[in-house]
């Protein structure tokens, strides 16, 4: 059957058909003529942004390669200024965004040093930078209405009207908008880093900021820096954003205004190597802000790899064994007598015995290396930058580097270098030069001075001495009186002049900072005293005391040359540098030796005879052999005790070294109100043991220089 196409269906169709075209012609019409110069322009609006791609810094290791400090890649939320201000209420955006990043457990940027809640205050704990800012904000020639010195009301009153706050935001809102705002102005006025919103944001924040397509968040790719270590702290260091100061040093270097530089320690130290150098991208952004191309201009060099002397894991030892020495048992020792003390009525409560820091260093002998230094109380490093202001405020300074800034008088430890320069120097004194201790040095009674050995008093009422010693003996029984005798012979110049050979006094050779110390001297003695030089500040020096202050460090390394027979090395911590890829050794540490004493060898027997009596002779030093009985080396040492003034307890200094017929380690432990070198030398024996027992370990994959996966 034949079928016919009605004229009505080719009608409709052609109708159709018609209309589309028309639709169509009129939306290019639209697109092309009337709105074509408006999306022309736009089409001109694409932009090339030249960006710094910041380099990624080096890792921290320690000798054997394990990793110490790295980095972790994060992402940073960053707000566009252009975007945001383009909003009809950028201030209900900013209140978004906060409570966003609020309920998602994350923390914005807020430099404003104002209470959060009322009744508004600056805070106590405002930073020097946060100051800075400040001052900057307030100087600002367009500030011109806020009073002068305003208080904290009086400035927020004022950025409420300056930004725009509406009388409809609760005064907790205006704050939290007030303190955003603040951040991203205040950076014009004063030439520092971007204002980055959110530093290192989680995951599920980005995908909410994504996903609500909120106006003016940009988020950038960065690296924060990851510790595979919760010790060593004081000797890591930690990095920050430059300040003002940092960045006129740090431009001539060429980094971009937004980096991240050492402010402590290893991280200071080496911050040149640590760096890399950053590179150069250019950006191309359509107007919607959608990156269209990247093209490099300079590719990132990440920085190298440091490598420390420290053994990580004898370091961790260390600083548990100190901290637990130092808490566990000496403080509740010490609050236990002082309770006993009390009931009994015989305790003076204006006594300071507490103790306030102690500081522990292990050293190779042979090569002067740090394989330990610890310092107690310590932090978190990790956590240093969101914890400074609590740090700061802390009892006890945590964040004093007490191994390295300390300066203690050695007490007693001093007396193997007076025994050296005195077997040494022209005179009459040699290893078998004898004197009695006549328990009080009467030679300056006339002129009201003379100083008891410390023997004469040790069982009151009866007075004791220690009978004709050589100077071995003398080291054994650490004799004063022997030691003002000797020390008054050979005067202080002398005495200073072997102290320095030892390392007393002048710089380690470590790259940290440290003190310098002082060794008693009529030159420097009114620096310290303010009083004329006598001559019982010559003898005092000789024990160790007078103006002598040492760090812990130098104590360290000065039994480390007594142990080797005078010759004493740098401290340097830098074991060697790696290129960012491990492939190139750029730096190996070769023992560097600063200085050497030259003593015949049988000078040095004596001294070092001494100093094993001081462990090992049961007849006179009993406590000292219990706490060294067993250990699996022989080991010689010397305590020291250094007075510290009226109704404040003694510090307690020890020294050691093993094994004693081939030094290896050297040990230094002093505690701040510890008492007695004796009372602490069983941090010392506990540490020793850690040291022989890591040394046992038969680990192969743990060679020097390798690196641990």
């Amino acid at each position: 059957m034949n079928r016919t196409i009605k004229p009505g269906r080719v009608l409709a169709m052609g109708v159709i058909f018609a209309i589309i075209l028309i639709i169509y012609l009129a939306f290019l019409y639209n697109l092309q003529i009337v709105k074509g110069e408006e999306y022309y322009n736009q089409s001109k609006e694409i932009t090339n942004e030249k960006k710094v791609v910041t380099a990624a810094r080096g890792n921290i290791l320690d000798r054997y390669g394990r990793v110490l400090v790295s980095n972790k890649e994060c992402y940073n939320l960053k707000i566009d200024n252009v975007k945001l201000f383009k909003n009809d209420d950028p201030n209900a955006v900013i209140l978004e965004l906060v409570r966003m990043v609020e309920g998602y457990g994350d923390e914005y940027t807020d430099d404003l040093p104002i209470t959060r809640t009322p009744p508004f205050e600056y805070t106590a704990d405002m930073t020097d930078i946060q100051k800075t800012m400040l001052d900057a904000y307030l100087a600002d020639p367009g500030r011109s209405s806020v009073p002068e010195n305003p208080s904290a009301v009086e400035l927020l009153s004022y950025m409420r009207t300056r930004y725009d706050i509406d009388n409809s935001y609760t005064a907790e809102e205006m704050r939290i908008i007030a303190g955003v705002r603040y951040s991203i102005n205040v950076r014009y006025a004063i030439n520092t880093a971007d204002y980055m919103f959110v530093e290192d944001a989680s995951m599920s924040l980005i995908a909410s900021i994504m996903e609500n397509k909120l106006p003016g968040i940009e988020i950038e790719r960065a690296y924060i820096r990851e510790y595979g270590t919760e010790y060593a702290a004081h000797l890591l260091g930690y990095t920050g954003l430059m300040t003002q100061e940092e960045f006129e040093r740090y431009s001539l270097m060429n980094y971009a205004t937004n980096a991240y530089v050492g402010k402590d320690g290893i991280e200071y130290a080496f911050e040149k190597e640590l760096h890399g150098e950053d590179g150069e991208v250019v950006e191309t952004r359509n107007p919607a802000g959608t990156v269209l191309s990247t093209v490099y201009l300079k590719e990132p060099v990440p920085g190298n790899h440091i490598y420390l002397t420290i053994d990580i894991a004898l370091q961790e030892q260390v600083e548990r064994i100190l901290a637990n020495g130092v808490e566990n048992v000496l403080i509740k020792d010490r609050r236990q007598t002082r309770a006993e003390g009390l009931a009994r009525g015989d305790y003076d409560p204006d006594m300071k015995d507490e103790i306030t820091g102690a500081a522990a260093v292990v050293v190779d002998v042979r090569t002067g290396e740090p394989l330990a230094i610890a310092s107690w109380p310590t932090y978190d490093v990790s956590t240093i930058i969101e914890k400074y202001a609590e740090l700061m405020a802390t009892p006890n300074a945590p964040l004093f580097n007490r191994a390295l800034m300390g300066a203690y008088a050695p007490g007693s430890t001093f007396k193997p270098c007076v025994a050296i320069a005195g077997l040494t120097e022209p005179n009459d004194f040699n290893t078998e030069y004898r004197i009695k201790c006549e328990g009080v040095f009467t030679k300056y009674a006339a002129e009201g001075y003379a100083p008891e050995c410390w023997i004469w008093n040790a069982m009151a009422p009866e007075h004791y001495t220690h009978g004709n010693d050589n100077v071995t003996e003398a080291i054994r029984d650490s004799c004063n009186f022997f030691f003002y005798s000797w020390g008054h012979d050979l005067g202080v110049t002398i005495m200073g002049k072997y102290a320095h050979l030892f390392g007393l006094g002048v710089p380690t050779g470590i790259e940290l900072v440290e003190t310098e110390g002082n060794m008693s001297a009529e030159a420097t003695h009114r620096r310290y005293v303010d009083d004329e030089w006598h001559i019982g500040d010559t003898m005092q020096a000789a024990i160790g005391q007078s103006d002598s202050i040492f760090s812990p460090l130098q104590i360290c390394e000065y039994c480390a040359t007594v142990a080797n027979s005078g010759t004493r090395h740098s401290a340097s911590i830098l074991k060697a540098i790696r290129s960012y890829d491990y492939s190139q050794k750029l730096y190996e540490r070769e023992p560097e030796v600063l200085s050497v004493i030259e003593s015949p060898e049988y000078n040095w027997a004596a001294v070092h005879e001494g100093m094993y009596l001081v462990l090992h002779d049961w007849a006179y030093n009993a406590p000292n052999c219990e706490v060294w009985a067993d250990c699996a080396w022989e080991v010689a040492g010397k305590t020291g005790t250094a007075q510290k003034g009226e109704k404040i307890t003694n510090d307690g200094i020890f020294m050691c070294y093993a094994p004693f017929k081939d030094p290896e380690v050297a040990i230094a432990i002093v505690v701040e109100r510890g008492g007695s070198g004796a009372g602490i030398q069983f941090m010392a024996r506990q540490i020793m043991d850690a040291y022989i027992n890591i040394k046992s370990y038969k680990d192969v994959s743990e060679e020097e220089m390798s690196l641990l996966r």
